[in-house]
């Protein structure tokens, strides 16, 4: 495979590596860094690319790996949602302000979720992936992933409700 086809075949999904990556290095640097090792590491493959059923879902499990690999060798804790792509052209300045205080909450909620359940709100939530790559990419079968999704879905509301109630319980 040449570098033209190469560049065709990675260019759709390029992106979604990167978001991958940032939402489990957390900088935008380190991200940078991850997409591009795991981009050599599929160029390094591109004669054995061909034979993969998704080169995708192969991208991505090398991308996960690989910053896992990272943030296990750094001890890194600090993990943060990065979802800017919410905006209201229509909300008056105290809903912008609302909704960013929320999704700042949801932020800090997804960062204490297990691992496993962080990567599956990202690809599923954020990245729309299918049940059926998520599964294939986590290495698990699509029941688990939809357990861990909505578990991890229960545990969002149920902060997020108590956050907006104060602690308090509904009457």
């Amino acid at each position: 495979m040449n570098q033209n086809e190469f560049v065709s075949i990675i260019q759709p999904f390029k992106d979604k590596m990167f978001r991958l990556a940032k939402r489990l290095l957390v900088s935008t640097e380190e991200a940078e860094d991850a997409t591009q090792e795991v981009l050599v590491k599929l160029w390094n493959k591109n004669q054995e690319l061909k034979q993969f059923n998704s080169i995708e879902a192969m991208a991505m499990t090398i991308t996960k790996n690989y910053c896992l690999d990272q943030l296990k060798s750094k001890r890194a804790s600090n993990l943060k949602i990065v979802h800017n792509n919410y905006t209201d052209r229509e909300a008056g300045l105290q809903q912008r302000i609302e909704d960013q205080d929320t999704l700042s909450w949801v932020e800090k909620i997804i960062n204490d979720l297990p691992e496993q359940q962080k990567i599956i709100i990202q690809m599923r939530d954020i990245e729309n992936c299918e049940f059926e790559e998520i599964a294939s990419i986590l290495e698990m079968n699509e029941t688990a992933v939809r357990v861990a999704l909505s578990r991890a879905r229960k545990i969002i509301r149920e902060k997020i409700t108590n956050t907006h109630h104060y602690g308090l319980a509904k009457n």
